[in-house]
């Protein structure tokens, strides 16, 4: 019985042992699927985006300076109207009844300076004769200066009635379309308070303007006169062009977002843009043109180095990597990241040569777009594969088997080492 527990466990320690080097043989030169991307050459674009209202570049509003019921109208919404055109007129009896009533008061005057005017020379005369005496004089002479007074009073008050009868005929104050009118015929107006509005008219829409909100991140890269594109949702298979023409220093905040005021000139020479529209906005910041680029993901790879560090080299799923944890290699990494750290500009591409060895490539990065950032450097070339990422999954090749070393499909092996087809 002591005999057969004994070779029982000789059996299972060979089983165990057969296994695990089995295991250790087909997991011990696999490729790992890494994701590549090609640098490629073209134009690059900077951009810092924003948010705004199109608008005209003048509007008015036009309302009216006395009260009374509105008679007529004679624009109406886009309506094109020429300065001094009449647009409306509000109902002229009060105004009228108070210019004749001005009117009535400045004759009452002069009747009264005409009298007091005859009697200020007779006292005049008597009193150089010795005939009256001086208060008596001086009675007659104030009342003449009173009734000239009076007289002047009276004329101005006519004078403003006659301003406020004009106030009820309602004149363009410039060329421009008319893009809103809030009143109608029949309704009253009070401008005992503030001035109602009835139209606002917009100058000359074949030219316009966004007032695009910037964050105070962003501000610093606008400048006046710098180009800008951007598109609004009635044309969104449209690009349009405008240029910075002021930089507002007030500020607004928004829940405890400071924001400024970009003024994007627009021209608007077809008519296609409105007053109102919503423009997402495009300023250009820097470009290169006829630049090598990667994907900004490639720049953030960084490959997992497996291996003991006492070796030379490592091995990672088939591509062999240099064990930079050891020796030399060590310090050499050690010194790039202090000179990475000097030099921001500088960055670390990870791609397979022809023997799937993982190697690195320093570079100088340029212009970002968002998507992709501008690479030069020695060894950089168009159309050469850069390594983006390595899949995560459990999956992975045998490198006899590997059809491609940049991209391998994920299979499984059988008992025999054939393939088995993708889990």
């Amino acid at each position: 019985m002591k005999k057969k527990l004994i070779t029982l466990t000789v059996v299972a320690v060979a089983v165990a042992t057969s296994g695990y080097v089995l295991y250790r043989r087909a997991h011990a030169n696999v490729v790992p699927a890494y994701r590549t991307a090609a640098v490629e050459r073209g134009n690059l674009e900077s951009t810092v985006a924003a948010t705004g209202s199109l608008g005209a570049v003048r509007t008015v509003q036009v309302g009216t300076q006395v009260s009374g019921q509105i008679s007529a109208i004679y624009v109406d919404f886009n309506s094109k109207v020429k300065k001094g055109q009449l647009i409306a007129r509000i109902d002229p009896t009060l105004q009228q009844q108070a210019v004749e009533d001005a009117q009535a008061g400045v004759e009452r005057a002069q009747a009264t300076l005409a009298q007091t005017k005859a009697e200020y020379d007779r006292n005049t005369i008597l009193h150089d004769q010795k005939i009256v005496t001086d208060p008596e004089f001086n009675t007659a002479q104030l009342n003449y200066q009173l009734a000239k007074a009076n007289a002047t009073s009276a004329q101005i008050a006519l004078d403003k009635a006659r301003q406020n009868l004009s106030y009820t005929s309602i004149y363009a104050p410039i060329d421009g379309i008319v893009v809103e009118r809030d009143m109608d015929v029949g309704q009253t107006v009070a401008a005992s308070l503030s001035a109602p509005q009835l139209f606002v008219i917009a100058k000359d829409l074949s030219q316009m303007q966004i007032l695009a909100t910037v964050d105070e991140s962003d501000i610093g890269q606008i400048k006046t006169d710098q180009p800008v594109s951007f598109t609004v949702q009635a044309y969104p298979g449209r690009t349009f062009t405008g240029m910075v023409s002021q930089v507002r220093i007030n500020s607004t905040t928004v829940n405890n977002v400071v924001n400024y005021t970009a003024v994007v000139a627009v021209a608007n020479t077809d008519g296609k843009l409105l007053p109102g529209m919503t423009a997402t906005v495009k300023f250009l910041i820097g470009s290169a043109n006829d630049a090598l680029s990667v994907p900004n993901a490639a720049l953030r790879f960084k490959p997992a180095i497996a291996g003991n560090a006492s070796s030379g080299s490592s091995t990672t799923g088939g591509a062999r990597v240099r064990n930079v944890s050891a020796g030399a290699d060590s310090t050499a990494r050690a010194a790039g990241a202090r000179r990475a750290t000097r030099d921001s500009t500088m960055a670390t591409l990870w791609y397979l040569d022809s023997t799937k060895t993982l190697k690195p490539l320093r570079v100088h990065t340029g212009l970002n777009d968002g998507s992709r950032t501008q690479v030069t450097g020695t060894g950089i070339k168009e159309g050469m594969q850069i390594i983006v990422g390595a899949n995560t999954g459990t999956g992975t090749v045998p490198a006899a088997t590997a059809k491609n070393p940049l991209q391998p499909q994920t299979q499984s092996t059988g008992r025999r080492g054939g393939p088995q087809g993708p889990f």
